[in-house]
């Protein structure tokens, strides 16, 4: 009786813990993670609407149901959530330090392998995978294996004491290789500047000097210029600049992306009453659904969706000032720039102050891989929200097992000072120890002395005593 109603009060407590799982920690590592989760949650729900707003047209110009594109959708986003949570909550953000890792990074390359031999071309580029019924774009998921790995070399490059080299070599092994197959192989610009924003992001955190930062990000942008200019279809896209020059060509989206925010105005038309969607807008469900978005909730609704956007990357950073150790700090944050320089990318190009580049809008677009990719980069975020919130210490140990250098891997200018540290400590002991014995010493004499004065003062009495007196 006593034992079941133990294992009862146990349930109880463990159900409330799980509930206040989201509430757990101080009240600056739980406002971040609080807006965040509500952010997001905010964006996904504005996405289902404009998903089957901008969708259902085209459905029911293909003779098919016109929920088929939201339930499709809803399907996916119940899955990224699922993922979502399951890594935020059961795997902690430090196993990615160690070999599992390598796992999926060698996944990650077999998967843009694939792509590059029997990958599938879809609008120009071959950048989606069709195994059986499934059919997605492996960039999305390695963008976050790249993030992951270059957080850890940075951190083992710090508590290793490695050099600079050490970092160029392995980041040219383990991080360039993924750039160069979802550039070179899939023709994707728009994913390599977004990982290369998450890469600069973790390098920033991770305290680098601040001149190789420097000639790095010159590099980046020469290369980018010349991948610009030199690809022809590339240049082409450089018509954001004066779309009216080629109206019916490489300038028709643009301008039809502009119509729909004119007709949109202050409050929009209405959800579901757009007219570019009406197939005059091309990708009006992907690329530019934040044209729709624009027409339909106006410039109003567009406002909502950038301050939750920067909502998101203002926790985000906080998460990651808040982390248990720099890696969680690299982590937190080189997924919060990848994640809103991707939105702003997208809505930078829609409005005509980007070239187009084809990167949908985190939580908002229609498409499974987007999806996916997009609750990846939070379960990542989370993960180091919820070991900065954890009560249990177990995350404390494990940071202060990370920042251990063992004395076999230390260097010699760190055994040198610890050996002065030492000396010079046994040389304090041996002083204050010295001091110590003077002080008694002097302490005995003057009691020697005093005993001796009191003594002569006795014996100058006694001989007073014993002298007659004269009467």
């Amino acid at each position: 009786m006593i034992s079941a109603m133990a294992h009862e009060g146990q349930s109880e407590t463990h159900r409330r813990q799980k509930s206040s799982a989201i509430l757990s920690g101080s009240r600056d590592i739980v406002i971040p993670r609080v807006i965040l989760i509500v952010a997001v949650f905010a964006l996904t729900v504005i996405g289902l609407m404009m998903v089957y707003s901008s969708s259902s047209i085209e459905a029911i110009d293909a003779g098919t149901n016109p929920l088929s594109g939201l339930a499709k959708q809803c399907g996916v986003t119940l899955f990224a959530i699922a993922l979502c949570a399951v890594i935020a909550r059961c795997i902690p953000y430090y196993v990615w330090l160690d070999k599992v890792l390598n796992v999926f990074w060698g996944i990650s390359i077999l998967l843009l392998i694939l792509t590059m031999v029997m990958g599938t071309r879809m609008l120009g580029a071959q950048r989606w995978l069709v195994i059986g019924p499934i059919n997605f774009q492996p960039s999305e998921f390695a963008k976050v294996v790249i993030v992951l790995t270059m957080a850890r070399i940075v951190y083992k490059a710090r508590t290793d004491n490695r050099s600079l080299g050490w970092i160029a070599s392995n980041s040219a092994i383990y991080v360039l290789l993924l750039l160069l197959l979802i550039y070179v192989a899939q023709s994707d610009l728009g994913t390599t500047a977004i990982c290369l924003v998450g890469i600069l992001t973790v390098l920033i955190l991770g305290d680098m000097p601040w001149q190789p930062l420097a000639i790095l990000v010159a590099v980046i942008c020469v290369l980018g210029f010349a991948a610009i200019f030199l690809v022809g279809y590339r240049s082409d896209r450089m018509a954001f600049l004066n779309p009216q020059a080629d109206a019916l060509g490489s300038g028709y989206q643009l301008i039809r992306s502009f119509y729909a925010f004119g007709s949109g105005g202050l409050f929009g038309v209405g959800i579901g009453n757009s007219t570019e969607k009406y197939l005059y807008l091309p990708e009006s469900d992907t690329d530019f659904i934040f044209a729709i978005l624009g027409e339909e909730l106006g410039l109003v609704g567009a406002f909502v969706v950038i301050v939750l956007f920067v909502a998101i990357l203002i926790a985000g950073f906080k998460i990651a000032r808040k982390a248990p150790d720099m890696f969680g700090t690299m982590v937190a944050g080189g997924c919060t720039a990848m994640l809103v320089f991707q939105a702003f990318l997208n809505i930078g190009c829609v409005i005509g102050i980007f070239p187009t580049t084809g990167k949908p809008l985190p939580f908002i677009s229609s498409g499974g891989s987007a999806m996916i990719g997009s609750y990846l980069l939070v379960a990542m975020i989370l993960s180091v929200s919820f070991a900065s919130g954890s009560s249990s210490g177990i995350f404390d140990r494990r940071r202060d097992d990370l920042r251990i250098i063992h004395a076999d891997q230390a260097s010699s200018s760190d055994r040198e000072r610890h050996h002065r540290e030492s000396s010079l400590q046994r040389a304090n002991g041996s002083a204050r120890l010295s001091n110590r014995q003077s002080r008694r010493s002097q302490e005995d004499l003057n009691r020697r002395s005093s005993q001796r004065v009191s003594s002569s003062g006795r014996t100058s009495n006694r001989s007073r005593d014993r002298t007659p007196r004269s009467f």
